[in-house]
């Protein structure tokens, strides 16, 4: 994922914010806009959480888990969330800090990799089903 793999300068994470509470705008300019590179990285993104949304919200899961390297624990991040922070990264450059959910049940999320090898399994039975006894290769959520 973009932003949590650090290809984003700086290392931001969902509950990172270089310019304080919001009381108003801030005195510095704020982050260069992100190169093409980066913005296809954050569409990419956005597209592959819809796909794991769309599968994983009726089984239960709430959202993401992520490993935040600074404080070095789990921050469990729903789904409406982790796509405002990845729109805000594609707006501003950078995503705000946030509350994460109160006393989360770890079982209701899971990583980014677990996610993308899920839909992976999905679209290879689905491609295995097949009338047409499809027999390509599985296909990763962003070979599309």
């Amino acid at each position: 994922m973009f932003w949590l793999l650090g290809r984003y300068r700086g290392g931001v994470t969902p509950f990172d914010d270089a310019t304080g509470p919001d009381f108003g705008p801030a005195d510095n300019p704020g982050n260069p806009p992100l190169t093409m590179e980066e913005r296809a990285g954050v569409l990419d993104d956005l597209a592959e959480l819809e796909v794991f949304r769309t599968l994983l919200e009726p089984t239960g899961i709430k959202g993401i888990v992520v490993d935040c390297p600074d404080c070095d624990e789990e921050h469990h991040v729903d789904w409406a969330l982790m796509q405002a922070n990845l729109r805000q990264l594609l707006d501003e450059g950078q995503t705000g800090r946030h509350e994460p959910p109160f006393d989360p049940d770890p079982d209701d999320y899971v990583s980014w990799d677990y996610a993308s090898g899920y839909a992976d399994g999905v679209a290879a039975m689905a491609e295995r089903d097949e009338p047409t006894g499809g027999s390509g290769g599985g296909r990763h959520a962003r070979d599309d």
